[in-house]
């Protein structure tokens, strides 16, 4: 078990705690770096989505794990920074600046939608987002002249100043760097006031505004920073998929990306990875699944819908910390035998007096 002797107050905020954290991550990232020449094709294609729908979940987690906002419509700021990438990349436009721009453009759709989360919450600011998603995808669907239409449209390879990421090694290069990249820019943000703020909003509104913390400044930021990543993200998309059209950024889309966000565990940063790794290999399993099933079970058209609402209720119900969680009851547990304590993890039942004045 590592103990960790602490003298001063900048260590609670240090990028990584211990030795330990570096030496793995560092591992990590040396497979990564050297997964083009060791898996194949096949395996780092899937590895790419993971690290796209990790952009995409590292926003959505800011905003709903760390701030306490939720969205059901955030698959519209990954259908704007996608149908943005491919209008520039058109134009030929380098990816860098490009890509900046469709993240700028999702960051000012952010803001508009995080009006509503000035004055409604739960239930009401999850319809409102909805209600968005539903108008980006009719407005994109509409916008014939920019956008294709619902006939879509072709999105030309990356552009990097003259250089053409065509091939898969070169693409997956390019998500690997803009994915570290976005990660080291979030776990810096949670460690700053910003950060901070944020979390105490999602605690105790109440508490978080007696402190002197500007609630709508701070809501209106989260939202534009999660839609600037999601923008991020969309733009990684469209160039792995090559074709884009409205119905890929639908109600299913915006499900799929909170379903990331809650099983692979709430407020934490590895919980973004965890997740895209599970809607990712999931599809994979249950066609893997399919042969061992009676054909009335494996060849029912709503099966993946099913396994999908049968695990979201299995985690909320059992494991409402996502993997994230389990994996760190399966640490602990290691750690400590055999002194573990089975009512450790226990859910604490009683609330702060500001929370029940809400």
């Amino acid at each position: 078990m590592r103990f960790i002797f602490k003298t001063d107050y900048d260590q609670d905020i240090r990028l990584f705690k211990h030795g330990g954290q570096v030496f793995w991550y560092g591992l990590l990232l040396a497979f990564l770096v050297a997964a083009p020449w060791l898996i194949e094709e096949y395996w780092l294609a899937q590895m790419t989505f993971v690290m796209i729908y990790a952009v995409v979940g590292l926003g959505l987690m800011l905003l709903a794990g760390f701030t306490g906002l939720f969205s059901m419509g955030h698959a519209a700021f990954l259908g704007v920074g996608a149908y943005t990438e491919a209008v520039l990349a058109a134009k030929g436009w380098p990816f860098p600046v490009s890509l900046a721009v469709a993240a700028g453009l999702s960051a000012a759709v952010g803001a508009v939608v995080g009006l509503p989360a000035l004055r409604v919450k739960g239930i009401y600011l999850g319809i409102a987002t909805l209600s968005f998603g539903f108008i980006v995808e009719e407005g994109l669907a509409r916008w014939d002249s920019v956008t294709g239409g619902n006939a879509g449209m072709h999105v030309k390879a990356v552009n990097l100043f003259g250089l053409e990421a065509s091939s898969n090694e070169a693409f997956y290069g390019v998500c690997l760097v803009v994915t570290v990249l976005s990660t080291l820019a979030v776990m810096n943000l949670l460690r700053s006031s910003t950060g901070r703020a944020f979390v105490a909003i999602r605690d105790s509104e109440i508490s978080a505004q007696s402190m002197g913390i500007h609630l709508a400044r701070y809501k209106t930021l989260s939202f534009m920073i999660s839609a600037a990543l999601a923008g991020v993200g969309g733009a990684l998309y469209a160039h792995k998929l090559q074709f884009i059209s409205p119905d890929q950024f639908n109600i299913l889309q915006s499900v799929d990306l909170l379903l990331l966000v809650v099983i692979g565990g709430l407020g934490s940063i590895h919980g973004a990875f965890l997740g895209a790794l599970f809607l990712i290999t999931m599809p994979q399993l249950i066609s893997l699944g399919k042969d061992f099933l009676p054909a009335f079970i494996g060849q029912a058209p709503g099966l993946q819908g099913v396994v999908y609402g049968l695990v979201l209720i299995a985690f909320v119900m059992f494991e409402p910390m996502g993997l994230y969680g389990r994996w760190l009851k399966v640490r602990t547990w290691f750690q400590l035998f055999p002194f573990y304590r089975k009512g450790m993890f226990k859910r604490q039942k009683s609330f702060q007096k500001s929370d029940r004045l809400k």
